[in-house]
């Protein structure tokens, strides 16, 4: 048996779950100022301000609609942070908030600078609860 010479070449396999590179356009700036708005009004007033930004513009914006649920999903997993904390203050003086608040000023930034340069952010630690 003869091997052929010129096997057919193999398509690239999609990941399950992510969108086809084509179906990914660069967001415009004002989607991208709306991205960073929701992280940094996160990072600032809580859930809040990514809630808002999320639900007005998450019909017109590809970009926006899957960084506000981002946002929206890692702050209010910081909300559950708080809530622990704070039935916990007689036990840890106040430290898990402080902990909380400071990782979410820091991921906050971090997430508003990524989206203001154009890229689909990821916190390291959400509960998507919101997909």
């Amino acid at each position: 048996m003869a091997s052929d010479p010129n096997p057919p070449i193999a398509e690239p396999v999609q990941p399950a779950g992510a969108e086809p590179a084509s179906a990914l356009a660069a967001p415009t700036q004002d989607e991208r100022t709306m991205a960073m708005l929701c992280h940094l009004g996160g990072a600032l007033l809580g859930f809040l301000v990514p809630l808002i930004i999320w639900l007005i513009k998450k019909d017109q914006s590809k970009f926006v609609d899957d960084q506000g649920k981002e946002a929206l999903n890692f702050h209010i997993t910081l909300l559950i942070g708080h809530v622990i904390g704070g039935v916990l203050i007689c036990f840890t003086f106040g430290l898990i908030n402080f902990a909380v608040w400071v990782l979410g000023i820091v991921f906050g930034i971090i997430g508003a600078m990524a989206a203001n340069r154009g890229e689909r952010y990821r916190y390291p630690f959400a509960i998507r609860m919101i997909t």
